[in-house]
């Protein structure tokens, strides 16, 4: 595990210098590895990270220590998603699945020589999403990449990960950005005014890309808001109403990581009020109900139920009957009758 750092650079990533000072360094000794797996919490900063590291890979200014310059050919082509020698996979909008036929199609297309970088770039987005034969698909290229050819593959964790695929890319584990960190950047670099920011850092959970979709999408902080009103009228409703509502939920996988995602800070700021912690809560605008909430609750309640949020969230990826996994999770809730 690479130890995190504070370092000034000028990639445009922030709360991750670590990770910017480890592949800086990598291009500096021209170690430049053919596959690289990012690894963290949805909305934290993998694709961000990935794309700054295709820019500076391919960055056409003469002074390498200015790479990416971020106004070249090559960096502006990248940011605008333009670029021939940068290929993104692509789930299947219904499913959520990355499937075998679309990442034999991108590894056709990076086994061709650049077009005009030194390097020819393939993100793979949600790699948890892909399917062990899909996977499969992939090793051949990891064991004898084509020449100057790199693989990124994007991931919220390693458990829907094939073994020969981990062992075969640099691993690379960003955590959750400090909301004091997430708070400066969207005032410095997105005009938010300063209560905003607050308020949005505080409920990010971390997650800086999610703190600025919200600014930029005020229907975020709506949906954050009735996913949060569906929890807690959850815990009030008996086995059957809850069922039902996992049916409900059930229909749509694609936003059903974004709920528990939201359902899981709010699990987490239980368990810490459960346990006596003076430490603020992500979901602050709801400090009040949390306190009641919690004052009816025992600490191992609490966490049984955050357990249980984060063990469905990470078998997403896998090929689960969603409604049924709802329903366990739901079982797990505190609330019910007869359960302690």
């Amino acid at each position: 595990m690479i130890e995190e750092q504070t370092l000034t650079h000028h990639w445009p990533v922030y709360g991750h210098d670590w990770a910017v000072h480890h592949l800086r360094k990598s291009m500096a000794n021209r170690r430049v590895r053919h596959g690289y797996l990012i690894i963290g919490p949805e909305s934290v900063g993998k694709e961000t990270l990935a794309r700054a590291f295709a820019m500076a890979l391919n960055c056409q200014d003469p002074d390498g220590e200015k790479h990416p310059c971020g106004v070249c050919r090559s960096c502006a082509l990248i940011l605008s998603g333009n670029h021939p020698d940068l290929i993104y996979s692509e789930t299947d909008p219904n499913t959520g699945v990355l499937k075998i036929e679309e990442l034999r199609s991108v590894m056709n297309r990076l086994a061709l020589k650049p077009f005009e970088g030194r390097f020819r770039i393939a993100i793979l987005r949600d790699f948890d999403h892909a399917q062990p034969r899909a996977q499969d698909a992939l090793l051949k290229t990891l064991e004898e990449p084509p020449p100057q050819a790199l693989l990124i593959l994007l991931s919220q964790s390693l458990e829907a990960l094939l073994p020969t695929i981990t062992s075969r890319a640099q691993r690379l584990h960003l955590r959750s950005v400090p909301a004091t960190v997430i708070r400066d950047v969207l005032i410095e670099h997105y005009g938010a005014e300063p209560e905003q920011a607050t308020l949005l850092a505080r409920l990010s959970g971390g997650r800086l890309g999610w703190a600025i979709s919200a600014l930029q999408d005020p229907t975020r902080l709506e949906q954050r808001s009735q996913a949060l009103d569906l929890l807690e009228a959850c815990l009030e409703q008996n086995r059957n109403a809850r069922f039902k509502l996992a049916e409900e939920l059930a229909r749509d996988k694609q936003t059903l990581g974004a709920v528990l995602e939201l359902w899981q800070t709010y699990w987490r700021d239980l368990v810490l009020l459960c346990e006596g912690s003076r430490l603020a809560p992500a979901n602050y605008d709801r400090a009040d109900r949390l306190e009641r909430l919690a004052g009816r609750l025992q600490p191992d309640e609490a966490l049984a139920a955050l357990r249980a949020t984060s063990d469905l969230l990470k078998s997403l990826s896998l090929n689960i009957n969603a409604r049924l996994a709802l329903e366990v999770m739901f079982l797990d809730y505190p609330g019910l009758p007869g359960r302690s």
